[in-house]
């Protein structure tokens, strides 16, 4: 099968890089799936689950934006920022949640309350990326 070159990367890292059968991005008009000989395409992404198809195996990164490119069959992302799923730590993005939701109900007067609904997505789709891994069944099917 035709493979498409995948790198994303933020400011401090390198997150991918690799040969892979397809991208699945969190596009700011829905998800995108980009695939081998792509047309050129340049996007913003938003707030969200992107996920990597090589040889049946998917991967799962939590990305809070950035923008895609494709351009001769190569995807490349710069990411605001990037956590692979089994990198995320699930009780710290409990806690951030949880300081997140508390926030939002009481709402006190010198807090940005825009923030505050970010940070509670953000906490939303690291843990649901990171339950989302644990789910999965281990590579070989055991």
């Amino acid at each position: 099968m035709a493979k498409i070159r995948f790198e994303m990367v933020t400011a401090e890292q390198v997150i991918y890089s690799d040969d892979v059968d397809v991208v699945i991005a969190p596009g700011i008009d829905g998800e995108l799936a980009i695939l081998p000989n792509h047309a050129p395409l340049l996007t913003m992404l938003q707030l969200g689950e992107l996920r990597v198809r090589k040889e049946g195996e998917e991967t799962s990164i939590f990305v809070s934006g950035g923008f895609l490119e494709v351009m001769q069959n190569r995807v490349t992302i710069l990411a605001d920022t990037a956590e692979r799923a089994e990198e995320i730590d699930i009780e710290r993005a409990e806690a951030a949640k949880r300081r997140a939701e508390e926030m939002l109900r009481v709402r006190p007067a010198d807090i940005d309350m825009a923030r505050a609904d970010a940070a509670l997505r953000r906490a939303l789709i690291r843990i649901k990326v990171a339950e989302r891994r644990r789910k999965r069944p281990p590579p070989g099917g055991a």
